[in-house]
């Protein structure tokens, strides 16, 4: 193990020694304003006069040398409480934008948008984004990584947006509580990013190189405060909720539930940089929906966490591992896998506490607990869930972290002991995550164990990755090396027992002629190999891609694929229920991938992709997913999506030649959606989903009302079928009210 880490170490000095920041002769110097604001997005107020301001934008894409068509005057001042932000964005003509609605943390990519990217640390890898499309949704997250972004993130703060023929204005008070920051420092960084889908544009104040995202760290200018920003204060916010409800079991055909509930959050800035969440009984009735997805793979699917009490600072729990070894997944809490049936029970959670923010600017450090109820009709006991992780800074952008999680049953009854509950299950790990200062180079390595009382051999987790990335190719290299007993129970690790090779290497093109459509295209080949820990050859994906996007922002692309697996166990290729292929059998296949998603820039809008080739048992699978949908510019769409899989003729072999047979299956999802948003405050949505798969029918109605910043009213109403005789299986029905209050 040592001699990886020390090969990255020697590999990563030279590159990221340097930290000298990229664009560092872009300042921006912002002023306390000399009057007072009303954000009602007319900056009629003499204020904004004297404010700080910026105008001369870089062109990202189509090409990221030149100088923006378009002219965006950026203006930031602040008082005592607000930071002030306000952005005018002239039109190329006299014509309308291109919104898909007034829905909160939009699509970037389908809407005509102004955000900002502050990084009030200055360490290029944390931060906060703010803006909103051109019709006034708003868009806020929180920032990790140097430019991923968390949407689910939502925090108190104020905008407003006007509109002419010539241009749309943006007008923003981001209340200091809101934001975490450095007592007594002059530098943050920050950037504008500015998208005009009708332009084909899309810009940055501070230049970006066109293969990364606007919201690059690495590429920010500089804030320079003429004095520091106002000292932090210990803020605290209160946030309770009520709610009430009722709910209904058709299949069991017991009574109606009803339930009157009430409970809460508190944020404590313990300090300029360090925050503390609390949360008592709370509720995630409101939380969207997750979208159904077919599942033909032979693991369990992924789905993200929205619930808000996980949210802040959330990379440094979840952030460990990679996209199928992580070793903390907090969907985890409040689901009880239960050893004896495999079958998770939703638990409710009685209280929660998480800690996390930076104790230096080089030190950062997370600690979480949370206590879940028994369900004593199940046999599921009390549970508590625990992690600490303490992440360090590393040259220029790099880090280095270290973990332990803890879930602790306690197991009180005989039927919680036969069925098969641990008493406990603990994870500890190492991982460096490295990241140059010009974000060409970026990687990971890291070293994971688990305990149990039952603790075995090969309870291990190990993988490395190592990328280059720049505006020509694509190379990268990973390998993962996983124990047969490894096992994080509040993590998501969907197969164990496995050694995994994946090399990759892409050219990207780009057109010299400016009056081409094309934006880009790039040429990929990557192969996907696993091993079992004996040596055995088990799986092997690989594919030749070409995939790329025209200036109108709509993307096509093309695979051909070569796929391999020795099962590893029995498994029912069709997954309805019919005979399933033996372990140890082997299949292999080919298959072709097509995909298109139009332009944004219409009102109606469609994507589609579609698979057709082999598959297990020498049969033979049709795939197409398509989604059309036509917006109401700005008050909202409607669309219809189907995912559709047609399996012919797969050979499940009998003890002879003439008791083999050959079984198909057909089966969709069909998903309606309509999303209304009357204004920015104002927003209802429907989502029906028909899946065949699973047998059920979902629609989730949801009512919002923001009536105050952060602060929510919301009517929740669901309903599960049978799609066969379309008779009701549950219904339930939630009315929930919160409140932000700042102490």
């Amino acid at each position: 193990m040592q001699k990886y880490i020390y090969l990255l170490l020697l590999v990563g000095i030279p590159l990221f020694v340097f930290s000298q920041k990229r664009n560092e002769n872009y300042k921006m110097h912002i002023k306390q304003s000399e009057g007072n604001l009303k954000v009602d997005g007319k900056l009629d107020e003499p204020a904004w006069h004297s404010a700080a301001a910026v105008s001369d934008f870089m062109m990202v894409n189509p090409f990221d040398t030149l100088c923006s068509k378009l002219r965006t005057d950026v203006r930031m001042t602040y008082d005592d409480k607000y930071l002030y932000i306000s952005a005018e964005c002239f039109l190329q003509s006299e014509s309308n934008y291109v919104v898909e609605s007034l829905k909160r943390d939009f699509s970037f990519g389908s809407n005509d948008n102004f955000l900002v990217f502050i990084d009030t640390f200055e360490d290029k890898t944390t931060g906060f984004s703010f803006g909103a499309n051109a019709a006034g949704a708003q868009w806020d997250g929180q920032m990790s990584e140097g430019a991923k972004m968390n949407l689910n993130w939502d925090n108190k703060w104020e905008s407003a947006t006007t509109y002419n023929n010539k241009s749309w204005i943006f007008e923003a008070a981001i209340p200091f509580k809101s934001i975490r920051y450095r007592g007594n420092s002059t530098r943050w960084g920050i950037n504008f990013s500015r998208l005009d889908l009708k332009a084909k544009e899309k810009s940055a104040w501070a230049p970006v190189p066109r293969q990364f995202p606007t919201a690059s760290l690495a590429y920010a200018g500089v804030l320079v405060w003429d004095t520091p920003p106002p000292t932090p204060k210990q803020n605290i916010s209160v946030i309770p909720y009520v709610l009430s409800g009722v709910s209904a079991n058709y299949e069991t055909k017991n009574p109606a539930i009803f339930r009157n509930q009430i409970g809460g959050d508190i944020k404590v800035s313990i300090s300029s940089s360090m925050n503390l969440d609390m949360t008592l009984n709370p509720d995630f009735s409101q939380v969207d929906v997750d979208r159904q997805q077919t599942n033909l793979d032979r693991f369990e699917l992924f789905y993200p966490e929205k619930r808000q009490f996980f949210i802040e600072n959330s990379d440094l729990f979840d952030g460990f591992g990679t996209e199928n070894i992580r070793p903390f997944f907090s969907r985890r809490i409040g689901l009880a896998l239960n050893p004896k049936t495999g079958i998770y029970d939703q638990t409710p959670i009685t209280y929660g506490a998480r800690l996390s923010g930076k104790l230096t600017n080089d030190w950062r450090i997370g600690v979480l607990n949370v206590q879940s109820e028994r369900i004593e009709a199940k046999g599921v006991p009390t549970q508590n869930y625990s992690m600490v992780a303490f992440q360090r800074k590393l040259f220029a952008r790099s880090n280095v972290g270290v973990f332990m999680i803890n879930k602790q049953s306690f197991i009180d009854t005989d039927l919680q002991k036969q069925n098969g509950f641990l008493e406990y299950n603990r994870n500890i790990g190492v991982e460096y995550n490295l990241a140059s200062a010009n974000n060409f180079w970026t990687g990971k390595i890291f070293y994971y164990g688990s305990l149990t009382p039952q603790n075995k051999d090969e309870n291990f987790s190990h993988a490395a990755s190592l990328a280059y990335q720049d505006n020509n190719w694509i190379v990268s290299w990973k390998h993962q090396w996983v124990g047969a007993n490894y096992n994080p129970e509040v993590g998501y690790v969907p197969r164990v027992n496995y050694t995994f090779i994946n090399p990759e290497l892409g050219k990207i093109f780009y057109p010299k002629n400016k009056s081409s459509k094309l934006f880009y295209a790039t040429l990929r080949a990557t192969s996907m190999n696993y091993w079992n820990n004996q040596g055995v050859k088990t799986d092997n994906t690989t594919y030749v891609a070409i995939e790329g996007k025209l200036k109108d922002q709509s993307s096509f692309g093309t695979f051909l694929s070569y796929d391999y697996v020795k099962l590893l166990y029995d498994f029912d290729a069709t997954r309805m229920g019919n005979p399933a292929l033996k372990r140890g059998s082997e299949h292999a296949w080919n298959a072709i991938n097509f995909l298109y998603k139009s332009s944004p820039i219409k009102l109606l809008t469609f994507s589609t992709t579609a698979r057709f080739g082999g598959y297990y048992g020498d049969g033979w699978r049709t795939g197409i997913t398509g989604e059309l949908g036509y917006r109401f510019q700005p008050f909202g769409s409607i669309s219809m999506a189907l995912d559709y899989n047609d399996i012919q003729d797969v050979l499940i072999p009998g003890t002879d030649v003439a008791m083999a047979k050959k079984v198909s299956s057909q089966f969709w999802i069909i998903r309606p959606k309509i999303d209304i948003t009357f204004t920015n405050k104002l927003f209802f949505a429907t989502f029906f989903q028909l899946n065949q798969q699973t047998k059920n029918v979902n629609l989730n109605a949801r009512l919002q009302w923001r009536y105050k910043p952060a602060s929510d009213l919301f009517l929740v109403y669901t309903d599960n079928y049978f799609p066969e005789i379309f008779q009701i299986r549950n219904r339930a029905l939630v009315l929930k009210l919160n409140y932000w209050l700042n102490l």
